[in-house]
């Protein structure tokens, strides 16, 4: 583990990640299961999770996650579950009731949109949240939930754009390449990243040792949203591709998460540079 164990590691210990069928809930499985109790869920049928006892058909649309939360009795729920957003905030609540009532703690993975209407610097930790878009307020709706419960039972982990060689952001850019059709690239727009295995990584040490409150996990440098995709897609491979330069402002526009108060260790802190350099031709 990149986080070094700290404390001792409890493989005792039961974990129920919620979306652990999607690319960042299994990467989160993935690093985790060879240290606790690690339980995923998942919602279409696929035969890779049909089989596999460690997870559990959770539809949000149709069942309720207290009866799944009653039946594994979880210590710590990580939330990486995406789908419509009615659903989400009422499993939420229900997980919040779960965590009130037991010896629980929940790890929400959110996102840099919850500061979306702020574009003139990065953002940090105890900054006000404000956002423009309905996926930033939904975010936001729920890290209000759990503000409002003890702080040693949460954790609330903002997360800037995530890539990774299978990340859904790196097939959909392979994709248009291939159909010779134009990637969008914002040059005006400010960023960090991050990409599956530093994020897993930085939530693995969380876990191990017992963090709570707010933190921002992404590179600690910004780039430019066109350089970094130009060079990424350079890193993949000789490929032609189209690029759409979109403005969406003549300003510089600023949707980066640094930390300020809670910092991770030197080893868990990485470059943008170290997420283009992981990219490979495939």
């Amino acid at each position: 583990m990149a986080g070094g164990r700290g404390k001792a590691e409890e493989s005792n210990k039961k974990v129920l990640i919620i979306g652990g069928s999607g690319f960042i809930g299994n990467a989160v499985y993935r690093e985790l299961c060879n240290y606790y109790d690690t339980y995923g869920t998942y919602c279409s049928a696929r035969r890779s999770f049909e089989g596999n006892q460690q997870f559990f058909k959770y539809d949000m649309e149709e069942d309720d996650i207290c009866q799944l939360l009653e039946q594994l009795r979880p210590q710590i729920i990580i939330s990486a579950v995406r789908g419509n957003f009615a659903p989400q905030i009422q499993a939420h609540r229900h997980m919040v009731e779960y965590i009130l009532r037991n010896d629980c703690k929940l790890y929400f993975i959110s996102s840099a949109n919850v500061f979306d209407a702020y574009s003139k610097y990065p953002s940090y930790e105890h900054d006000k949240t404000l956002s423009e878009s309905v996926y930033g307020r939904f975010k936001i709706k729920i890290e209000n939930m759990l503000l409002r419960i003890p702080r040693e039972k949460m954790a609330i982990l903002r997360v800037p754009m995530v890539f990774g060689n299978t990340s859904p952001r790196i097939k959909e850019m392979k994709a248009f390449i291939w159909k010779n059709e134009p990637i969008e690239i914002f040059p005006n727009l400010v960023i960090n990243v991050t990409n599956d295995d530093k994020l897993t990584q930085q939530i693995h040490y969380l876990i191990n040792q017992s963090k709570s409150g707010i933190y921002h996990l992404g590179s600690k440098d910004l780039v430019h949203h066109d350089d970094f995709i130009r060079e990424i897609i350079e890193r993949i491979g000789s490929l032609n591709p189209i690029y759409k330069r979109v403005f969406t402002t003549n300003e510089e526009r600023y949707l980066a998460v640094l930390p300020k108060d809670n910092k991770l260790p030197a080893n868990l802190q990485f470059s943008y540079q170290e997420i283009i350099d992981h990219h490979v031709m495939g």
